[in-house]
């Protein structure tokens, strides 16, 4: 049973998606706890956005923004997202709403059996280039950790906040979903999946597919596989030791 909620909604030049995203959230919030926080991350947007979402919140108790004076991309700013949150249970979803918030709803009772609750997108309507690259993304996520989940990127994520204490987030771009999924998964975290309709977005232009993101999203996928596996050795090191220390004292 979730008693409080912490929205995390990261924004760069969401302008045209803002307000709806806000009130929709305000409203099915409410549905599920009355102990609701938004909390609007607004990573340097140069379209107004920010000044909106100012805007909105001295008009609405529930909403909280911070701003970033600098570009951090989505690592960062769900970083700070997650900082800010402190509330029981995190639900991430992008600004410019791929759900309908109501579906969002479905996913709440599965916090019973779970410590995070994932979206993945029963339907893609991004393109064929998008679809190719989320799917090469996904399967080489698969074989490189052994994470079988079917949508690493989509953005809907609700956590209890105690796993935030368990993982360490160090991307600054795209990766930090795969690997905020990847230390709960190593940490012994339960991860229940849910489908959902994706919508694409009504405003806005997504910068997620671009070649630069990508090249970074490679590199901190490299960064976290040799860090994953200098873990995996230092593992066998300590149960080897202890397992020869067992040994002797036998």
């Amino acid at each position: 049973m979730i008693s409080s909620l912490s929205f995390v909604f990261p924004m760069y030049n969401e302008i045209g998606n803002l307000e709806r995203t806000v009130r929709e959230a305000t409203e099915v919030g409410l549905r599920v706890t009355p102990d609701l926080e938004i909390v609007v991350v607004d990573d340097a947007s140069t379209d107004g956005s920010g000044e909106m979402a100012d805007r909105l919140a001295a008009e609405n108790r529930y909403l909280r923004v911070v701003h970033h004076p600098v570009n951090r991309k989505l690592g960062g700013t769900l970083k700070t997202g997650f900082a800010a949150a402190t509330r029981q249970w995190i639900l991430y979803i992008d600004s410019d709403l791929p759900i309908e918030m109501e579906d969002a709803l479905a996913a709440m009772p599965m916090t019973d059996a779970a410590d995070l609750v994932i979206g993945w997108r029963m339907n893609r309507g991004e393109g064929l280039k998008r679809e190719v690259m989320s799917w090469c993304y996904n399967r080489l996520i698969r074989l490189l950790f052994g994470l079988k989940v079917r949508d690493v990127n989509f953005a809907f994520k609700l956590f209890r906040r105690d796993v935030l204490r368990q993982v360490h987030l160090e991307s600054e771009g795209s990766f930090i979903d795969a690997e905020l999924l990847l230390e709960a998964h190593r940490a012994g975290y339960r991860i229940a999946e849910i489908g959902m309709n994706y919508h694409a977005r009504m405003a806005g232009t997504s910068t997620l597919a671009s070649p630069m993101v990508v090249l970074k999203l490679l590199r901190e996928l490299l960064r976290f596989r040799i860090s994953d596996f200098g873990f995996r050795i230092g593992g066998g090191l300590v149960r080897t030791v202890r397992n020869r220390k067992s040994e002797i004292r036998n």
